[in-house]
């Protein structure tokens, strides 16, 4: 059985030490120079530090020590989060080539790889078990720096992507304590205690973001946590579970490298029209933009939970769920059919309808 309050009390730690020592990193920071400035494709109008994520890795690594696990995997783990944080806060300084960021992420993966933390088989209705042999490694880095990257690519918007974060996190948490996964709680319940302290500090209006060294940070421990947990489980469609979770950063990712691949444009170059910025522009306030993206991840997280104990019915239901929201999700931010919401349109009408009736 799960020690409850041991779990709660490493949860206090993570979150009040990454809330104090945001405020150190910040005055550090700001000392060095690692400050976000405003440009045409940022929302933000003023100088704000960056370097955040160092109080969320500190938070987190404090927590874990005083729940004090032991794993086999985790010694890489950790090692290839402290490569992450180093690559992120170079990058927060001195802003460097993206080559140079995905050299970090690379060996961080190699070291999960070392380590035996390897995507080796996903489970498929009628197929079964489907052993992904010498294609297991590709796989692993493509997971590791994929979900790495949707992290950092939806980290735009004050306190989006430590939110994201966290909803996936607790998600996976609630699978962690039902399968009764020791080292993925551990993981999830530290991360997530780390990103709400320093979510006080990062909300609408931010007074510091995470930067790359947050960013990256949190994407790397999702995939490393989603291997030593969702990627175990032999239920059917298992591979999807975190493909669910993370459901939001993924499509913004893919539908990223789609626009940029149309226009020519390289698929590592930033721009302004990741999912948050369109949401802004289709005349949502930059805290309503956050809360919708809120709603849609939890709403994800809870299809996630539901499908890890489903039936293949029940599966493929929720899975045609996950479609329709994504769809509803695509048509807020203006992607689909010329920008007309016609589901959106739709939804809202029935609701005013469902109101006037129980007045």
């Amino acid at each position: 059985m799960f020690n409850y309050v041991d779990l709660f009390i490493a949860f206090l730690i993570a979150a009040v030490s990454s809330w104090l020592i945001t405020y150190p990193v910040k005055m550090f920071a700001t000392k060095i120079g690692a400050m976000d400035k405003p440009e045409s494709r940022k929302i933000h109008k003023k100088t704000t530090p960056r370097l955040g994520g160092l109080a969320i890795f500190f938070g987190a690594l404090l927590g874990m020590l005083y729940l004090q696990p032991h794993h086999g995997e985790l010694p890489e783990i950790l090692v290839g989060a402290i490569v992450i944080v180093l690559t992120g806060a170079i990058d927060d300084k001195f802003t460097i080539k993206p080559i140079a960021k995905l050299t970090g992420q690379l060996l961080a993966a190699s070291l999960l790889i070392n380590a035996g933390l390897i995507i080796e088989r996903i489970t498929l209705p009628i197929f079964g078990v489907v052993e992904l042999e010498f294609f297991s490694v590709f796989i692993t880095i493509l997971w590791v720096v994929g979900i790495t990257n949707a992290i950092n690519l939806i980290d735009g918007l004050d306190g989006l992507a430590t939110g994201v974060t966290t909803i996936a996190m607790t998600s996976i948490f609630i699978m962690a304590i039902i399968d009764y996964q020791v080292i993925v709680a551990f993981l999830c319940i530290t991360l997530i205690g780390a990103n709400l302290g320093f979510l006080y500090h990062n909300f609408y209006p931010a007074k510091i973001y995470m930067g790359d060294t947050g960013s990256n940070l949190l994407g790397y421990m999702i995939a490393a946590i989603s291997m030593l947990g969702l990627f175990k489980n032999i239920t059917f469609f298992s591979f999807i579970i975190p493909v669910i979770i993370l459901a939001v950063p993924i499509f913004d990712t893919l539908v990223a490298m789609v626009r940029r691949a149309y226009n020519k444009e390289s698929i590592m170059a930033a721009d302004n029209k990741h999912i948050h910025y369109q949401l802004i522009e289709a005349g949502y306030s930059h805290r309503k933009t956050v809360l919708i993206i809120y709603t849609f991840s939890a709403l994800f997280g809870l299809l996630g939970i539901f499908f890890s104990n489903a039936s293949l019915s029940v599966s493929l239901i929720i899975t045609l769920f996950v479609v329709f929201l994504l769809h509803i999700f695509a048509e807020l931010a203006g992607l689909v059919m010329g920008g007309k919401r016609p589901v959106v349109s739709l939804l809202r009408k029935i609701l005013r309808k469902i109101q006037k009736r129980s007045r």
